[in-house]
């Protein structure tokens, strides 16, 4: 029996539980999906799931790619794909066939559901892929720890030319550009550089301001060979203040009481808590505005959500970030972040920087 490609096994695992769903197939149109189950890393894509057997419909533009990232079968669609696919599913006789539905707008299920066959019908489905995608397999775990660690690799060089005055959108340039030089494909996110007052912002985008004495928060990642890294890292230019210095302990305080929190069983809420809990011991909780976490992978966001209400239970192999943080209004804004893998005895921080608090 030949080895199967891991892209097989996916596509297997994917493929029994639309018995379950009682399904004949699967039409699958996110992008990251797609790649996910063939490979095929093309703009224009979708994959005809069904019991062993799996088709990928792009256009002639990828004629050349798909023959060489994909080992399923491939249609080279002359018009819009909808159309290559529902004559598919006419022609293999599919009865039942389910579709991505946070994925495919309503024009989109308008015209599916148009061209269907009499004898055929469309059924909802959400999060299937996504589902399998939460737990990393031994490839996927390389991936993103190489995109870590080059992203960590990246600040340090980025802040080798920092100097006082800098506008925070070339300090966000000098970023992206030597996670370029390392082999990145693109950043993950717009990378986030806040100086002084405008760190109160949790995702404020680098402006015209010049970075001068005081805080200064760096939220930065980048994709490497598809996957995706995230670390946010706090600076201080010039001498901390104690003030800075206190919530500082406090916002790293509770990052670690969350990290501590992750094992396999524990529910994502739990891990949230961890951290609110701790926050609340410094008189900081109504300062955390956001979730303490989210998966990543393929996509910089992606399930688990790390927040009060999700209780999503961990398993090894999930990939999730860790992120507390406390914003002030007139004063700054502190966030920790790593990228942590959980592990069958816990978890392990995947991040190298150092959480020390930062003077330059």
């Amino acid at each position: 029996m030949p080895i199967q490609t891991i892209e097989e096994i996916r596509r297997a695992l994917a493929a029994s539980l639309l018995t379950e769903l009682k399904l004949d197939a699967l039409l699958v149109t996110n992008l990251h999906n797609v790649r996910y189950l063939t490979g095929f890393t093309g703009s224009n894509g979708a994959v005809l799931l069904s019991q062993g057997d799996a088709i990928l419909f792009t256009d002639p533009r990828y004629t050349v790619q798909s023959q060489q990232q994909v080992n399923c079968r491939v249609r080279i669609a002359k018009g819009p794909l909808p159309a290559a696919v529902l004559q598919e599913i006419d022609r293999a006789g599919i009865k039942h066939a389910g579709f991505e539905t946070d994925h495919v707008t309503v024009t989109q299920f308008e015209s599916l559901k148009k061209g269907l066959p009499a004898r055929a019908q469309l059924e909802p489905v959400s999060g299937l892929i996504e589902r399998l995608r939460m737990v990393k397999d031994a490839a996927e775990v390389e991936h993103i720890r190489t995109s870590v660690i080059a992203n960590s690799r990246a600040l340090e060089m980025a802040l080798k030319h920092f100097r006082v005055g800098m506008k925070e959108t070339e300090l966000a340039a000098e970023i992206d550009y030597r996670n370029r030089k390392l082999g990145a494909e693109a950043p993950s996110f717009d990378t986030i550089v806040a100086a002084g007052e405008r760190s109160a912002l949790p995702h404020a985008h680098p402006g015209p301001a010049k970075i001068g004495p005081g805080i200064l928060l760096i939220d930065m990642g980048a994709f490497r060979d598809g996957y995706a890294s995230d670390m946010t890292r706090m600076v201080h230019v010039g001498s901390a203040t104690p003030k800075y210095k206190r919530a500082y302990r406090a916002v790293l305080e509770a990052q670690l009481a969350a990290v501590d929190a992750v094992k396999p069983g524990a529910t994502t809420n739990t891990v949230d808590r961890a951290a609110r809990s701790t926050l609340k011991r410094h008189g900081l909780e109504r300062e955390f505005v956001h979730s303490t976490g989210h998966g990543l992978g393929l996509e910089i966001h992606e399930p688990p959500r790390i927040g009060r209400k999700d209780k999503t239970k961990l398993e090894a192999g999930m990939a999730i970030t860790i992120e507390p943080g406390i914003y002030i209004e007139g004063w700054g804004g502190i966030r920790i972040e790593d990228t942590v893998l959980v592990t069958a005895n816990g978890c392990e921080i995947l991040t190298p920087t150092p959480k020390t608090l930062r003077e330059i």
